[in-house]
């Protein structure tokens, strides 16, 4: 094939790339999934801010993330999973709490539990978000100022977080009737290529908040969040899409952080902005990822910074883009190794003639 002609194939690859990215998803769930969800997390924020408690409050809404991973199914067989999956939350979150004395002692905890939370996500096929908040509450809680003393505190508030979703959870699944879910294709993978992927995960999530940790940088959870984000996409192509969706998306979002942030939000307009970010991030992650990620980035920021938001800092929006970039450039390297069916294939063949042989 000469030149004159991959030119052509070129520029209709590059059209067809630039179309997909563009394109919108068809919802996989309700919209007044959104609104529940934002009403959870609301309620602690708007109750910290009422009686000064905006840090504490902050922790009781990581737990309400909880309601998003409500199942379509009879109410019995809903509240029972999101109770399960609340416990293994608030596991993960105190397990991070734990090992945060240490930064290798928080990668070998944070990558052991993305190991665990993705292995039985994949096993058990549990829809999105899958992993990602499993991994999510390990490195927050790895990040956190170690302090064994307010490690039940912290937990707890948590764990209340949790059970308001579940109360939450509970009214709305008597009050609404939720269509049924999408048939989804029946997962025909082994335990070994389940474990082998997981491991994947594991390994370069843990590697990430160690690189981050050695680095220095200030809030080391931003790389490891991003890598897991960046490798749930379920093939090779997704992961790469989503990781340009999460680079522009991040970087179109800085300026809207920096723009909040020079409003020097406090109290109530704080608490009000941060549950409009929400309830937008929620309406647009199931059309478009990076769309959701442009609302992601300053809530996220207004979450981790607290009271940061009261002065611009130059500096911090330009820190968390470069963090991202650095977890994102590891996650595609990582979902590149998972979705290469050379690796991990050969990789069980090994493993399981050598099973054969013993």
């Amino acid at each position: 094939m000469n030149n004159s002609q991959k030119q052509p194939d070129q520029q209709q690859w590059l059209r067809k790339e630039i179309k997909t990215l563009l394109s919108l998803n068809t919802p996989s769930r309700p919209w007044h999934i959104a609104l529940i969800a934002t009403i959870a997390m609301a309620i602690p924020i708007l109750v910290g801010t009422f009686i000064g408690q905006t840090a504490n409050a902050i922790l009781a809404c990581v737990g309400t993330l909880v309601i998003l991973y409500i199942p379509r199914t009879h109410i019995a067989h809903r509240l029972l999973t999101l109770a399960i999956i609340s416990l293994g939350l608030v596991i993960c979150f105190a397990l991070g709490l734990s090992a945060g004395f240490n930064p290798y002692a928080s990668a070998l905890v944070l990558g052991l539990t993305a190991i665990v939370a993705d292995f039985i996500c994949r096993y058990y096929a549990i829809p999105a978000p899958g992993n990602f908040f499993f991994i999510f509450f390990t490195a927050l809680g790895c990040t956190l100022t170690f302090d064994i003393a307010s490690i039940p505190i912290r937990a707890g508030l948590v764990a209340l977080g949790c059970l308001l979703a579940c109360l939450l959870a509970f009214i709305y699944s008597v009050s609404v009737t939720l269509p049924p879910a999408q048939a989804t294709s029946e997962n025909n993978k082994d335990r070994l290529r389940v474990l082998l992927e997981s491991l994947v995960i594991g390994i370069f999530v843990g590697s990430s908040f160690l690189i981050a940790e050695l680095l220095g940088l200030d809030k080391p959870y931003w790389v490891p969040i991003s890598c897991a984000a960046i490798m749930q996409g379920s093939n090779f192509t997704l992961v790469r899409h989503r990781n340009i969706h999460r680079i522009v998306g991040t970087a179109i979002g800085i300026g809207l952080a920096w723009y909040i942030f020079s409003l020097r939000l406090d109290g109530w307009p704080l608490g009000l902005a941060i549950i409009l970010l929400f309830f937008m991030v929620e309406i647009l992650v199931v059309h478009h990822y990076g769309l959701a990620v442009i609302f992601i980035t300053p809530l996220t920021m207004l979450l981790a910074e607290g009271s940061a938001a009261q002065v611009l800092h130059e500096s911090l929006v330009v820190t968390r883009m470069g963090d991202i970039l650095l977890g994102s450039s590891i996650g595609l390297v990582g979902g590149w190794v998972m979705h290469h069916p050379s690796i991990l294939d050969w990789t069980a063949q090994r493993l399981q003639t050598k099973s054969k042989g013993q």
